[in-house]
């Protein structure tokens, strides 16, 4: 019995030495495993690390050399510098046409124009404190110039015209690089405008001299300690406001009634909150003779060119067209001027006729709902959306 339970003890002994033994070998072949799937992935790990930073160094060394490329001395041909831009956002104006686009910033205090920015390019943190600033200066390119594309396109046959009509000169011409002319050899603008709201993607602005429509590439806020130069000289037909200041601007009977119209199918999509500030925004834009220098020079002209007394003044006073001087150069001085001439100012969605005599005052007649705008032409932005901002 005592050799039973020995033999019994020494066999339970082995066995168990022996799965032991399995279980040392098998946690041994599982570890060796583990370690080498370690070291593949530290081998994979490195090997993307070192991909990477090569990746990123060809990129600062692509960057470097096309910074280099773009900098370096191009005296000897200027066109094969290329400096690529793109809008970063859209004006949304009260000025639906270039008539009536004042010549300048803050001239007319009511003008407003909502800029949309390209949220994939601009997301709102981008404009976190402008709204802080009273005003901010804006970057754009002139879109509605003629020659725009061939500029672009093919610059070595576009010519630009080195002398361009000035307003303050009665049509007479000046250098185009003294002048604030949009015929410009690189067509880019810079404006300034009053930061009357920041909402999103989106910045509401007042005093703005920009066209519906109009690309921004670039904003940047207005800093009165350097960006106002105290004492700065300017040629003295530029100091001559008030020869495009109109004498007086009133309303004609019917005007109120008409403007009261309009304002029930607009009123949804305005930037502005009443009939008063639509009535005191017109007020404002003809406050300041927005003819052209050839209407205000030979008002028979338009009579003449359309075959009525009514004129649309589509052309800006800068452009220098051939065709148009021949046309000036047939028109004899006899011809007598058109006593009753009405002229269209297109001004948020509405088509406003007035009237102009030979002494500057001004008579609204009428105001109707600008005919080509397409009844699916929604505004992204109006008031509704901006009053508890504006308070």
């Amino acid at each position: 019995m005592g050799g039973s339970n020995g033999e019994f003890k020494w066999l339970t002994a082995t066995f168990t030495l022996a799965i032991a033994t399995i279980s040392v070998c098998v946690l041994r072949k599982k570890w060796r495993v583990m370690e080498s799937k370690v070291r593949e992935l530290e081998n994979s790990l490195k090997a993307s690390l070192k991909k990477s930073a090569g990746e990123r160094q060809g990129r600062i060394r692509a960057q470097q050399a096309l910074r280099k490329a773009l900098l370096q001395p191009m005296s000897d041909n200027l066109e094969r510098a290329c400096y690529p831009m793109k809008p970063i956002g859209i004006i949304h104006s009260c000025f639906s046409a270039r008539n009536g686009t004042p010549r300048q910033p803050l001239l007319v205090p009511l003008a407003r124009a909502c800029l949309m920015f390209d949220p994939e390019r601009v997301p709102p943190a981008s404009l976190e404190g402008l709204e802080e600033y009273s005003h901010c200066w804006i970057i754009y390119v002139f879109h509605l110039n003629t020659d725009l594309e061939k500029l672009w396109k093919e610059p070595s046959k576009s010519k630009f015209k080195a002398k361009v009509r000035v307003p303050r000169l009665k049509g007479g011409r000046m250098g185009v690089f003294a002048t604030r002319s949009p015929h410009r050899p690189s067509p880019i603008g810079l404006t300034v405008a009053r930061v009357e709201a920041v909402h999103g993607h989106m910045v509401l602005l007042s005093g703005v001299d920009l066209v519906d429509g109009t690309p921004v590439l670039d904003i940047k806020p207005y800093l009165p300690y350097c960006d106002s130069i105290q004492g700065a000289a300017v040629p003295e037909w530029v100091m001559a406001d008030n020869l495009l200041a109109v004498s007086s601007v009133s309303f004609s009977e019917d005007f109120a009634s008409s403007l009261a119209d309009c304002w029930k199918r607009m009123e949804q999509q305005s930037l502005y909150s009443s009939l008063d500030e639509i009535q005191r925004l017109i007020n404002q834009v003809l406050s300041w003779d927005i003819r052209s220098s050839s209407q205000r020079n030979r008002p028979h002209k338009s009579m003449l060119t359309l075959g009525n007394c009514h004129a649309v003044d589509s052309t800006s006073d800068s452009e220098n067209h051939s065709a148009g001087e021949a046309l000036e150069q047939h028109i004899t001085e006899q011809a007598a001027p058109c006593a009753d001439i009405v002229y269209h100012l297109i001004l948020e969605g509405l088509d406003v006729s007035y009237k102009i005599d030979g002494d500057g005052n001004v008579v609204v007649d009428r105001v109707a709902i600008q005919s080509e705008i397409p009844k699916n032409n929604q505004r992204p932005c109006n008031y509704g959306m901006w009053k508890d901002k504006l308070g």
